[in-house]
């Protein structure tokens, strides 16, 4: 036993030793043994995401200016933080359909609130957030200790919570913000480009930094770990869309704050997911949730937690799309945005069988929606035709997680 690790550390030396010209072929082996094993991970999200791109612009040379990028990456906020939430439930292995009417009772409240009885609109907005939160422990609670479930739950509170939208609403059935105020900021504040950069920046230090300072540590514990131009090498693909997608923004005017909120939960919780033991237990309850139980964890406090994390996630939305329409109505947190909110998910990688998932499933779903959204808008065509574009979008994404499972099993088995 003792002579095995000095020889473990000796190939992993080696291995951290290799010239840069054999850093693209243990790239290409490595995706290799990923695709034999079905973990497609988002290239097919990315690849969706450039054909989009060179069917639209080949069809409408706007597509791909700064202005339409601007104006999708507001337009995609709203949706993207439901999906976020949605993310937490379906990794457990369950579904949360009161998303859409959860959002809507949100910014009902916000604009009774803030308008009619005349909060702070700061302080609008965290009642409002308090209030999305106890709607989720309220189905969690119901789902992990009376047993019901979640579907059931959650059909339930999409068709009462969108009664109390439409009781909160009364007889005003509209109520407008003022559009000079915090609430309607949210989505109409974009930054100078001096900080769209110096945020880019930072953030690319941070990953770049932490990515070393991991790569020690795992060194110095006699880990397998990546080389430095293998770190450099992720680094620098992750570098090349923050930098490019800063410099489209502030082409037009400049980085909006609404992106960079969502931006930063779907980095929030992904940090949660991967770095945290909370995470770990998530796709514990996930991946089999007797196991996880037998192994000590607190399964019923792990799923209303992620049901408590999918009502709040809502309930930010439905302030977005308050400030994205300067206002309220009947029709917000229509069936639109759970059906979008949940396919933005799936799109992205988000398994529906539990298990599998990350936040950045929401970000790249969403663009691919959000791209067809726009990209239809742009050649003048019907919203019939967005919807049964986005459902063979969708109908793919399943597809391709369920075959992705069952070469996981075959893998697993050595077939």
């Amino acid at each position: 036993m003792t002579q095995l690790r000095p020889q473990a550390t000796q190939d992993e030396t080696s291995a951290q030793s290799r010239p840069p010209t054999s850093l693209l072929g243990t790239a290409v082996g490595h995706l290799r043994t990923r695709l034999r094993g079905g973990e497609l991970g988002a290239m097919p999200v990315i690849v969706g995401l450039v054909l989009i791109a060179v069917v639209f612009q080949s069809l409408n040379s706007n597509f791909l200016t700064p202005q339409n990028l601007s104006n999708m990456s507001v337009q995609l906020v709203a949706y993207g933080l439901l999906s976020c939430g949605v993310i937490m439930v379906l990794l457990i292995g369950e579904i949360d359909l009161s998303i859409g009417s959860v959002s809507g009772v949100a910014g009902a409240l916000l604009a009774v609130l803030a308008v009619n009885h005349g909060l702070p609109e700061i302080v609008a907005i965290a009642l409002v957030v308090l209030a999305g939160a106890a709607i989720g422990a309220l189905h969690g609670t119901i789902f992990a200790k009376v047993g019901v479930p979640a579907f059931v739950v959650t059909l339930a509170g999409l068709l009462g919570w969108k009664g109390a939208h439409l009781f909160v609403l009364g007889d005003q059935g509209t109520i407008n913000v003022p559009r000079d105020g915090t609430i309607a900021a949210l989505t109409k504040t974009f930054f100078a480009p001096w900080i769209g950069w110096s945020v880019a920046l930072a953030i690319l230090g941070i990953y770049l930094v932490a990515q070393m300072v991991g790569a020690r540590r795992r060194a110095n514990a006699g880990l397998p770990t990546r080389s430095t131009a293998e770190v450099l090498l992720r680094w620098a693909l992750l570098a090349a869309p923050v930098l490019g997608g800063v410099a489209i923004l502030n082409a037009w005017s400049g980085v909006p704050l609404a992106f960079l909120i969502f931006v930063g939960f779907v980095v929030a919780f992904d940090l949660v997911l991967r770095k945290t033991r909370y995470g770990r237990m998530v796709f514990a309850v996930g991946g089999n949730a007797e196991a996880a139980r037998r192994a000590g964890i607190n399964v019923d406090l792990v799923r209303i937690s992620v049901f408590t994390l999918s009502s709040m996630l809502a309930s930010i939305g439905g302030i977005m799309l308050v400030s994205r329409a300067d206002g309220v109505s009947q029709a917000t947190g229509g069936d639109e945005v759970l059906m979008f909110a949940i396919a933005a998910a799936v799109i992205g990688g988000t398994s529906l069988f539990g298990g599998r998932g990350s936040s950045y499933s929401a970000l790249l779903g969403m663009l691919v929606i959000q791209s067809i959204t726009a990209g239809l808008l742009l050649l003048q065509m019907d919203a019939s035709v967005r919807f049964m574009i986005t459902a063979v979008v969708l109908l793919i994404a399943v597809v391709l997680d369920a075959m992705s499972r069952r070469s996981q099993r075959m893998h697993a088995r050595g077939g």
